[in-house]
């Protein structure tokens, strides 16, 4: 996880939570529930539902871009 001068912020796919505003094809989605997946050659996948609709599944250990909490 990073949020050094000049970079966005990221996140593990394992650790996001409900909440989390995740950059995801080209726009700012929030995470409406989590759930955690075994995929067919046994890795560690987390399932993530979006607020604004649809799902998406990434590797546990993915580094997903997270919008800074604003002040």
């Amino acid at each position: 996880m990073n949020g050094g001068a000049g970079t966005s912020p990221t996140k593990l796919a394992a650790l996001v939570a409900p909440g989390d505003r995740i950059g995801y094809e080209g726009v700012w989605r929030t995470v409406k529930a989590t759930t955690t997946d075994i995929g067919a050659m046994g890795g560690l996948f987390v399932r993530v539902t979006w607020e604004e609709g649809g799902t998406e599944r990434f590797r546990a250990g993915d580094e997903l871009v997270t919008q800074r909490a604003r002040a």
